[in-house]
């Protein structure tokens, strides 16, 4: 008798079920499946990790659930595959983005400014050490990217190694980024103060970190014991969801690194702000609206365009923005320079002035482990225009991008910096005009305002928030000043991925690589230490980390870590 497709699904899933439950393979469970609420899925087992990839904890949001909430998935009967990452989320490709593959490959130089990657993407990554050990501390990585770009695949991510180090569950989620992870348009807005937010990707992040509360057991980690981890956007994401009423209970530390959460009107003047009132997403989202009637012929100017809006009721227009194709949206904001993106302080989700409920203890509060580079303006050179100069680079970042991917760190180069600075800042290390000090005067109105307004506040209601400052610089040159402790160069170190990625061969060589294998392991027992018990003081340090105000320098010479305290 032929058995029917979903009876066949049923008794597979519950063969697979009980392989887990009961053993199976010669008498022992298979560590490689797990049972998740939408159903099981099957990951795979190497060097000494565990991993399942691609997991979705929420449905695809396309269509009518495009600027929606993320509503949970449909579950599954069958054993889910989870040995490829799932798709990034749509964006803009940048050097920092996926390229045409879904990961780092040549194709990042040849898809950027192109729409890369897939509105269904609201899937996670979850690694945990090989072995039979339970009560895991959590670790939630969000990753950076402006908001307007990033992906869980990117090499330097990977969780292998800091769950073995760490001995942690390690987890990471894709969530929607750009127009579609931030967006404020008055049409779209139905009356829920959380739909009507426009911070779709703190919701998304909020229920990937809802799926390891309810999940975490089954991968053998502590559903009480989460820490979120977050660089750069990926920290102004944290810093917002510690003051969000909405994630109350979901995570239990903070590791914001090399972010803020500050409004320009939290800062002196002349800085520049980590939040944007919740005003300037609706201009870009108004201005949207007009350029797409624009392009349809609906309209010939901006002002044509606002008469038209007026003709249409706000569900009409609702339902035109979810039919326009997702690239289009996204090469439009490219075309006429709207492409900011980052939470919207709406009241409901987040604080309208998250520092100020911060000063007034109302936040979540918990342990909290801050961080920056010591040269974090030598990522940001396009910024120093703000600064009345040219761009700091000289070449795009095609051209970057495939110099870094060919270029051999052990071997003798006749590249130097002049090749790739803005002749304005070259040598490097002239006073005040030079690369270096330029890219120092950007970070001070730039990460450091905010990053002290934030971390001031929190002193005034909590005592655990450490801090600590990478300052290796030891890349073969000319990269070691065109770079030096550049933003995002701490994300190797903590996860301990040095192989193929983005900068890997402009940082890392022969030469540097004992120290730099030494700092990443002081580095990685920091978090552990964090993760397991809210304070990163740990035997590799060699010295006492004491709290905010106080700093900890990560450092290394070429043979050697060094580690030291102020």
């Amino acid at each position: 008798m032929r058995l029917s497709r979903t009876l066949t699904s049923a008794l597979a899933a519950g063969c697979a079920l009980a392989l887990v439950a009961c053993g199976g393979g010669g008498g022992s469970a298979d560590p490689t499946i797990r049972q998740t609420s939408f159903g099981l899925v099957s990951g795979v087992s190497a060097a000494g990790a565990l991993s399942w990839k691609g997991i979705p904890y929420a449905s695809p949001p396309v269509g009518a659930l495009r600027w929606k909430a993320p509503v949970l998935p449909q579950g599954w009967s069958s054993v889910r595959d989870g040995s490829k990452f799932g798709n990034a989320c749509i964006q803009n490709g940048r050097i920092y983005g996926p390229g045409a593959h879904n990961t780092y490959d040549a194709t990042i130089a040849t898809t950027l400014n192109t729409p890369v990657g897939s509105e269904d993407c609201l899937t996670l990554n979850i690694w945990r050490p090989d072995s039979a050990k339970t009560d895991l501390p959590v670790i939630f990585f969000v990753y950076g990217g402006s908001d307007i770009s990033g992906y869980t695949a990117d090499p330097v991510y990977d969780g292998a190694a800091l769950a073995k180090s760490a001995e942690a569950v390690v987890v990471t989620a894709n969530y929607r980024v750009g127009p579609f992870g931030f967006f404020n348009l008055s049409q779209l807005k139905t009356g829920d103060p959380v739909q009507d937010s426009g911070n779709f990707a703190l919701l998304d992040l909020i229920q990937a970190l809802k799926f390891v509360k309810s999940n975490a057991n089954a991968f053998g980690g502590d559903a009480s014991n989460v820490t979120l981890m977050g660089q750069s956007a990926g920290a102004i994401n944290v810093y917002a969801l510690l003051t969000s009423p909405l994630a109350t209970g979901l995570f239990q530390k903070a590791v914001p690194l090399s972010g803020g959460i500050s409004l320009g009107t939290n800062l002196p003047p002349g800085n520049i702000p980590t939040l944007n009132p919740a005003t300037t997403y609706a201009n870009q989202g108004n201005a949207l609206l007009a350029n797409l009637l624009i392009a349809d012929g609906k309209a010939t100017d901006s002002a044509s365009a606002q008469a038209y809006i007026a003709t249409q009721s706000a569900a009409d227009l609702a339902t035109y923005m979810r039919s326009k194709d997702a690239g289009t949206i996204l090469t439009t904001l490219l075309a006429k320079g709207l492409t900011g993106s980052g939470p919207i302080p709406d009241g409901t989700v987040i604080p309208t002035d998250p520092i100020a409920a911060i000063a007034a203890g109302k936040y979540n509060k918990m342990p909290v482990l801050a961080g920056n580079t010591a040269d974090e303006g030598k990522l940001f050179a396009p910024f120093l225009t703000l600064l009345g100069g040219p761009a700091g680079f000289k070449i795009d970042d095609a051209t970057r991008f495939n110099m870094m991917m060919n270029f051999d760190p052990n071997a003798p180069t006749a590249l130097t910096e002049a090749d790739i600075l803005n002749a304005a800042y070259v040598p490097s290390n002239t006073p005040v005009t030079g690369w270096t000090a330029k890219a120092s005067l950007l970070a001070s109105v730039f990460m450091a305002p905010s990053r002290d307004n934030v971390l001031n506040a929190l002193k005034t209601q909590q005592p655990n928030v450490w801090y600590y400052q990478f300052n290796w610089a030891q890349e073969p040159a000319p990269w070691n000043t065109v770079y030096g402790a550049a933003h995002a160069f701490d994300l190797p170190f903590l996860f301990g991925n040095f192989g193929p990625s983005l900068f890997s061969n402009a940082a890392n060589s022969k030469a540097n690589e004992p120290g730099r294998l030494a700092l990443s392991s002081a580095m990685m027992a920091s978090i552990a230490a964090f993760a397991r018990k809210g304070d990163p003081n740990n035997a590799a340090l060699g010295t006492t980390w004491q709290p905010w105000p106080s700093r900890l320098f990560f450092d290394a010479t070429p043979t050697q870590a060094s580690i030291t305290t102020q």
